[in-house]
């Protein structure tokens, strides 16, 4: 496969999986409230994920184990201060701007146990594997070219799987999200995919993005509980 192909054809299957385990995860209902449509949706994209990493294992160098714990700090200190920074900033311009900050429909809807079984953790990890243990790795033959950010070179396949990654959560118009929303989550999320994309070419330890992701995805849990502990 050409690395122009091989380019193409990576984030056309990261497309095409993420869009189809959406559709699968709206369709299927087994009737058991526990399991919501998030848990069959990331079902999908973790079963779809998986099958192309071993199709393609021979251009997509995936691998994943135990991170050195003391390497493992950083990552998660700076998941956490982005998606805080991140937040905090976006809420404030739209209180003082005059707007109401909305809440996220598929959050406000489960218990805060839930929150984190389905979010903090299993959200956290089936989506690094696609976004950066798939995508960002068959992007590797853009590695050369990339900018500079904060004195540190971020190569394209980062900020390409951090854009994607961001935009995905347009999902979110389907649910009846606002256009603040939209846009506080996209922004937020593509900073986190930029953190974790940089840990996962660091260290090609896709262990170290889905550590990003989770810490930045504590303040979602911390939202869930209040929002939970102050309206039911």
């Amino acid at each position: 496969m050409k690395n122009f192909e091989q380019i193409i054809y990576g984030m056309t299957l990261a497309i095409v999986i993420f869009l189809l385990s959406n559709i699968i995860g709206r369709v299927i209902d087994l009737n058991i409230d526990f399991l919501g449509n998030a848990f069959y949706t990331y079902s999908t994209m973790l079963l779809l994920s998986v099958l192309t990493l071993f199709i393609l294992k021979k251009h997509v160098d995936y691998k994943i184990s135990l991170p050195n714990l003391k390497k493992l700090l950083k990552p998660i200190v700076f998941g956490f201060c982005a998606s805080f920074i991140v937040n905090v900033s976006i809420s404030l311009i739209i209180i003082i701007s005059g707007n109401k900050i909305e809440g996220m429909e598929i959050i406000t809807k489960m218990t805060p146990f839930e929150v984190i079984i389905f979010i903090f953790i299993y959200a956290s990890v089936v989506e690094e594997i696609l976004f950066r243990g798939f995508l960002l790795n068959i992007l590797k033959p853009m590695n050369a070219y990339g900018i500079m950010l904060f004195v540190r070179k971020i190569c394209f396949p980062v900020i390409i799987s951090a854009i994607m990654f961001g935009s995905s959560h347009l999902i979110l118009i389907t649910t009846g999200a606002g256009f603040l929303l939209l846009l506080k989550t996209i922004i937020f999320t593509t900073i986190i995919g930029l953190v974790a994309g940089y840990y996962q070419e660091k260290y090609n330890n896709n262990a170290y993005a889905i550590a990003v992701h989770m810490s930045g995805n504590l303040l979602v849990v911390f939202g869930s509980i209040y929002f939970y502990y102050h309206i039911v």
